[in-house]
C-alpha cells in the first residue's frame, strides 16, 4: 500500500473531524465488525468457496478492514510498514520454508522434514 493511499484514507477522516472518535479500543471493535461483515459472505456458502460472483462484496468489506487498519495504525502512532516487515520476519522463523512447505499445521506442529 503506497503512503497516497495512506494518505487519502487519514485525510477522509479528517475532513470530517472523526479523529476524535478514532481511539484504539473503538477502532479494534470496527475492525472485528467488519472482519464479520466481510466472513458473512460465505456464510451459508456450503462447499461453495467460489469468490467470482461474490468478488464486489469481497472487495468492499476488505476495503472496510483495511481502512480501520489503516486508521488504527494512526491512532497507536506505528507504521504499518514496519509492523507488517516485523511480523514476516517473525513468521519466518516459526515457519521455515523446509518445514512448513505445502503444510497448514501450526508451528508448533510442524515437524522436521
Amino acid at each position: 500500500m503506497t503512503q497516497e493511499t495512506i494518505h487519502e484514507v487519514l485525510k477522509f477522516r479528517d475532513d470530517r473531524n472523526w479523529k476524535q472518535f478514532h481511539n484504539p479500543k473503538d477502532l479494534a471493535i470496527s475492525i472485528s465488525l467488519e472482519a464479520a461483515e466481510l466472513l458473512e459472505v460465505f456464510q451459508w456458502s456450503a462447499e461453495d468457496i467460489i469468490c467470482e460472483e461474490k468478488i464486489d462484496k469481497i472487495k468492499e468489506e476488505l476495503a472496510d478492514v483495511v481502512n480501520y487498519c489503516i486508521l488504527m495504525a494512526d491512532a497507536c502512532n506505528l507504521d504499518l510498514d514496519e509492523i507488517v516487515r516485523a511480523k514476516v520476519k517473525r513468521n519466518n522463523e516459526k515457519y521455515p520454508v523446509e518445514k512448513a512447505y505445502g503444510s497448514k499445521e501450526k508451528y508448533t506442529e510442524l515437524k522436521g522434514r
